[in-house]
């Protein structure tokens, strides 16, 4: 994949282009295509010293990263996010990876989550050179291509490679997609944690005429989601609006009318705020299901990909909500509402927040993104770092 036509730093100050190259590689997960050679060389040009961290595990695909850094003292800001993209889907009226300008939008998949966000985050580091010099620090990049996907090989793994080379982050921004219709609503401050659970019941296939010599587990997967759907799992907290555990799949695999089958299945998936903990939900689940088993044979399969926090009101916050008042006028709503994001892992190693585009056409066909905003959201970043690195 080429790089920018322009590789000029003064040419960097433009997210636009460097937005288009990004969206033109094809990085469906846990695919690069090429988008962080398109970053690499960016970055480079601007003085950084890239890193390219390739990890894998027995079992995942191998993923794709990349951490650089311009500078070698003082703080170090850390602008975080993802090349990888969610698949297509149908229904585009462009190519999805053409990059097409269409009245006064950019097309394509990526372009708000989080592509646009990456190109802005380079031409801020571009305009923040040009105006003030190399920062009176560091500034660093965390991009992984395993946002979209499990989540194994990409951010948590670089931020132990980091942890092995005593390197630190002091804050770190990530580019999500935080506004829901306009840019400059919300900052996003914190995350619910989620676990997903798939509940496998074993009954005794049968005759559906001879109901008494059978074993029907549709009859116990039912008490079974009754019991977990009952109540609600909490009243939300002071930063944290209620937990939610939502079903998403029941299936039997039976197309025939005559029989009774012998296995049900069940998933779902637990969005929990500060009132639990993957490990309390994991014991609540266990309890609750076996009391409306009442015997009968179950299995629980649970997989937790993040627990909840929150980064309470401070600097971080203060400094990005002045930055967004400033360039769109809005005073932001600090929130912990929405999916999980990356920034679960960085919040172990920093003080973390997301601020990014908005997210109405996020993962849907047709993603786009305003081109002011592409603007609007570099002059943002520009004057987080103006004001981070003099104050």
């Amino acid at each position: 994949m080429a790089p920018v036509a322009d590789t000029s730093a003064a040419a960097l100050t433009d997210p636009l282009p460097l937005a288009r190259d990004l969206i033109r590689c094809p990085s469906v997960t846990p695919e690069d295509a090429g988008a962080l050679d398109v970053l690499e060389t960016a970055l480079s040009t601007l003085g950084f010293e890239c890193h390219r961290l390739r990890f894998e595990e027995p079992g995942t695909e191998p993923v794709h990263n990349l951490y650089a850094r311009i500078g070698d003292r003082g703080l170090n800001f850390c602008f975080a996010g993802h090349t990888d993209v969610v698949p297509v889907g149908q229904g585009w009226t462009t190519d999805p990876f053409s990059a097409d300008l269409i009245d006064d939008h950019l097309y394509g998949r990526g372009a708000a989550d989080m592509k646009g966000a990456v190109a802005c985050f380079a031409a801020a580091v571009a305009r923040h050179i040009e105006a003030s010099g190399r920062p009176d620090g560091s500034i660093s990049f965390l991009i992984t291509g395993d946002e979209e996907g499990p989540a194994i090989n990409g951010t948590k793994k670089v931020l132990e490679w980091l942890d092995g080379r005593n390197e630190k982050l002091d804050v770190c921004l990530v580019g999500e997609p935080t506004n829901p219709t306009r840019l400059g609503e919300m900052i996003k401050i914190g995350r619910r944690g989620s676990l997903n659970g798939k509940i496998t019941v074993h009954g005794t296939q049968g005759h559906v005429a001879y109901p008494h010599l059978a074993d029907n587990p549709i009859n116990t997967m039912m008490r079974l989601l009754g019991a977990l759907t009952a109540a609600p799992l909490d009243e939300g907290t002071e930063t944290f609006q209620p937990s939610t555990l939502t079903l998403t799949s029941i299936d039997v695999g039976n197309e025939t009318t005559n029989i009774i089958p012998g296995q049900a299945h069940a998933a779902f998936n637990i969005r929990f705020n500060d009132s639990h903990s993957g490990e309390s939900l994991s014991t609540w689940l266990q309890e609750t299901l076996a009391t409306a088993a009442d015997g009968a044979h179950f299995e629980l399969d649970i997989k937790i990909s993040g627990e909840s926090f929150v980064t309470p009101p401070g600097d971080l916050s203060t400094l990005v909500s002045e930055a967004v008042e400033h360039v769109t006028g809005e005073t932001p709503e600090l929130s912990t509402s929405g999916g999980t994001s990356d920034a679960r892992f960085i919040q172990a190693a920093c003080p973390v927040c997301e601020f990014g585009m908005t997210g109405q056409t996020m993962h849907k066909t047709d993603e786009r993104v305003a081109i002011k905003d592409l603007q609007n959201l570099t002059e943002i970043y520009h004057r987080i770092l103006d004001r981070y690195f003099t104050v």
